[in-house]
């Protein structure tokens, strides 16, 4: 019979048809709960303790009361159409404008987000968009890091689901400082799902805009089916594994535990395995409305319609970041010393200003740090130089860093391993000592 499979990309989306056989008994995955259009009560179950063999990098289960938003200690919520310098409606042609209106963002004090696409009276539509305030989420080398979400797509279908597009993703963190950096920071589509289909997408991209390894803008995708009404009646647990723990790397696609989907490094190349997975990720929870990819599944119908209903939640119980075997954290610190330092980081004020960290460890095994993290919190817009051993010596990396409280992943011009004095300087566009620059976080990372 004759199938379509939609592939998506953050800028691009196209349809490609293909003639399929598709195979027979294709298994639905069981509700986990009950259909019910109020999301249950959190339950203290084993689902907030971290399985036998993994250790709890980070997560959120959204205790927060009625009505508040994410926390902003971990979150960043998007508001707009687009980062600024960015493409407009995010490069997917999505047409929402993303808010932090409880309408669209809030916490229901039972231990759940919803994310709510709304309608106005003029037809216009809001949603919401957040990201993690860390971007260095990365498995250590010899290990397996798992990102995963237990959550419910909107309780909608048919003509009244026309243009949702719920996802859970991530991205490498150079998008925060270059949102043309796409795709060769890397994108992680965990989870995604469109127009109400009991269909659930996870994509890899990486390499250049337009072919290359990841053959954009297509990306290097697989799907897997749910029984009929299945993704959208209960909770499901979407997860990605990155395993670094093996000759050659790779990653892993989950719902409820059940595999279907795999790209090993040696599926691209080098070049491009690399750039998407050196620098760290954040992760990111939306529900876009519109866009190419829900237009291309509705078979020549702008999306969304006067049919499609508003109201109509992502819920979600937890996130999480979990890690086996290897090192321990999200990001591959080079020394337990490394991330010790962080409590003595500096101010800096003004240009030139210099702090000096004696004797600071960024390893000593067979492979240099490559990246380097900086939390920070910054007045204006401002550059960090690293510099190894003495103030003058060449730079072994530079962050830029916007202004605000941010955490920035960048590579290091020059991998460095052992014990140095570590120097870092202000460079600030502006003149005199107006640009102050707060240090709250340093993670050197391979």
């Amino acid at each position: 019979m004759l199938g379509v499979v939609i592939i998506k990309s953050p800028r691009l989306l196209i349809l490609t048809v293909v003639l399929a056989v598709l195979a027979a008994g294709a298994v639905g995955f069981a509700l986990l709960h009950g259909s019910s259009s109020v999301p249950p009560a959190k339950s203290d179950d084993a689902a907030t303790v971290a399985p036998p063999g993994w250790s709890t990098v980070w997560r959120d289960d959204f205790t927060g009361p009625d009505g508040a938003p994410p926390n902003p200690a971990d979150w960043v919520v998007d508001t707009g159409t687009g980062y600024p310098g960015g493409p407009q409606n995010w490069g997917t042609g999505e047409v929402e404008r993303y808010t932090a209106d409880p309408a669209n963002l809030r916490q229901d004090g039972h231990g759940h987000l919803l994310i709510t696409p709304q309608r106005d009276a003029s037809g216009q539509w809001t949603s919401a968009r957040i990201e993690t305030r860390r971007t260095d989420f990365r498995p250590a080398p010899g290990s397996e890091l798992r990102i995963e979400a237990r959550l419910q797509l909107p309780q909608v279908s048919a003509a009244q689901a026309a243009g949702y597009w719920p996802a859970f993703w991530a991205l490498g963190a150079g998008e925060r400082t270059d949102p043309s950096a796409w795709p060769g920071i890397g994108e992680f589509d965990i989870l995604e799902n469109v127009d109400g289909n009991d269909t659930v997408y996870g994509t890899l991209h990486c390499g250049v805009a337009q072919g290359g390894p990841c053959r954009e803008t297509t990306g290097l995708g697989g799907t897997t089916p749910c029984a009929a009404g299945a993704c959208h009646s209960g909770f499901h647990t979407y997860a990605l594994e990155w395993d670094r723990s093996g000759p050659v790397e790779e990653l892993r696609w989950y719902l409820d535990g059940a595999e279907y989907w795999t790209v090993k490094a040696t599926d691209v190349t080098p070049e491009a395995w690399k750039a998407a997975t050196t620098a760290g990720d954040f992760l990111l929870l939306n529900v876009a409305v519109g866009g190419q990819f829900p237009d291309a599944l509705a078979q020549g119908v702008t999306t969304p319609t006067a049919a499609t209903r508003p109201g109509a939640p992502m819920v979600v119980d937890d996130v999480a970041v979990l890690q086996r075997g290897g090192g321990a954290g999200g990001a591959t610190a080079a020394s337990p010393s490394a991330t010790a330092a962080v409590a003595s980081l500096p101010m800096l004020a003004g240009n030139g200003d210099t702090a000096e960290l004696p004797g600071y460890d960024l390893g000593s095994g067979p492979t240099p740090a490559t990246t380097v993290t900086v939390g920070y919190q910054a007045s204006a817009a401002a550059r960090l130089e690293l510099r190894a051993d003495t103030p003058n010596s060449p730079t072994i990396g530079a962050v830029d860093l916007p202004a605000g409280e941010n955490r920035v992943t960048a590579a290091l011009q020059l991998p460095t391993k052992g014990v140095h004095n570590l120097y870092l300087t202000l460079v600030s566009p502006q003149d005199g000592a107006a640009t102050t620059v707060t240090l709250t976080a340093l993670r050197f990372s391979r």
